[in-house]
């Protein structure tokens, strides 16, 4: 996200308010007056340049005596990750709308959407590196599947065991994205069961390390395509059930379309095969579809999602798994950087071993702030 100001003597909350209300007025009669303000390059020139600059780099806050810096929008390791919907929000309803500085006053009643889109048309072309995906590409994560698109997240995954002997796995998944398509990942699994005397026993199970790569990103067909290579390394115990005893390398590709009206699919298939000739290699391949519902501009998002879920060791005489896992995601920061998640596994063959699951996940996109900023 993106916070712009305006000039003022002193930081004031009353300096604040009449800066803000003299741009405003001074941008509407601008945008009313009929040819002053018309492109996109004229209405950013009118309602952003004095703060954020001509050439989008911004102008320095001490300049502006402002109490907080002005977010270059040349920088490609920004500008491009946010969807058009998020600087809408704020360019609209003003920083608070995101939980930024009131500094960025709201252009809602000084221009029409259709100018304010113009404006952000204008902002986009500040990036001059076009490899950068862009943040419509970005859809939300499912429980399961694995999305394409590159990002800076901490994510805690859990599922407890809703028959049977009780049992909760738990991981921890942080990702890091470097350059414009690349991103790695370290995921440190952990899990407790329950045994026959009645005790709980837990462990560490098997760590695992990736490297995603962008293949193709082009967000005005809506579509993404990435390649990953994941290595699982042996460290969980395997008498105590908490890991495989070997090593073992996924190799997967994900997809994901945009669909009409918020709506999405993903898809991630690939293979797990095994560093050991005892070990049978695996197919899995996952489907991801939801709509993403928004109260109002700026406010919260609901994510309703299905994954369908299948697996297959490839040797004979062994049959394929699936599962359905309906579930829905909701952002709790106002800034929506930290989301949770939450479904049930369902499996849909093989039931007598393969027990329901309740599955969640807490997602933190540090790039967009600390975990108590935002709120």
């Amino acid at each position: 996200m993106h916070q712009t100001c305006f000039r003022m003597t002193r930081p004031a909350p009353l300096t604040f308010g009449l800066a803000a209300l003299l741009l405003i007025l001074s941008v509407g009669v601008a945008a009313a007056g009929g040819p002053a303000a018309r492109t996109g390059e004229q209405l950013y020139l009118a309602a952003c340049a004095h703060c954020h600059g001509v050439d989008g780099r911004g102008v320095p806050a001490e300049q502006l005596a402002l109490p907080v810096p002005i977010r270059d929008f040349t920088d490609c390791r920004f500008a491009p990750r946010e969807p058009d919907s998020d600087w809408f929000a704020v360019m609209h309803e003003g920083g608070p709308a995101r939980a930024f500085h009131r500094t960025m006053p709201a252009f809602g009643d000084a221009l029409t959407s259709e100018e304010l889109q113009l404006a952000l048309t204008h902002v986009r072309t500040f990036c001059a590196e076009k490899s950068w995906p862009r943040g419509e590409l970005n859809f939300p994560k499912a429980l399961i599947t694995e999305k394409a698109f590159p990002e800076d997240e901490l994510l805690v995954v859990s599922s407890v065991a809703l028959e049977g002997d009780g049992a909760v796995s738990n991981k921890v998944i942080y990702e890091k994205r470097f350059g414009a398509r690349n991103q790695i990942e370290l995921v440190v699994p952990f899990a407790a069961r329950d045994r026959a005397d009645g005790s709980w026993q837990g462990g560490l199970g098997d760590m695992a390390f990736a490297y995603k790569r962008v293949l193709a990103a082009n967000w005005r067909t809506g579509t993404i395509v990435s390649l990953t290579g994941e290595l699982v390394f042996p460290t969980g115990s395997e008498t105590r059930g908490f890991g495989s005893g070997c090593f073992t390398v996924e190799p997967f590709v994900t997809f994901g379309q945009a669909l009409p009206a918020d709506s999405f699919v993903q898809f991630q298939g690939g293979f797990g095969i095994p560093i050991d000739d005892e070990a049978d290699n695996e197919a899995f391949w996952r489907t991801a579809l939801g709509k993403t519902f928004t109260q109002g501009i700026s406010g919260r998002s609901w994510t309703p999602m299905v994954e369908i879920l299948g697996s297959r060791e490839l040797a004979d005489g062994k049959s394929t798994d699936w599962d359905v896992v309906p579930q829905l995601q909701v952002s709790l920061s106002q800034r929506q950087h930290i989301l949770f998640n939450v479904g049930v596994r369902l499996p849909v063959t093989d039931t007598g071993p393969r027990r329901t699951q309740l599955v969640m996940y807490l997602l933190w996109d540090w790039f967009d702030g600390g975990f108590l900023e935002g709120w």
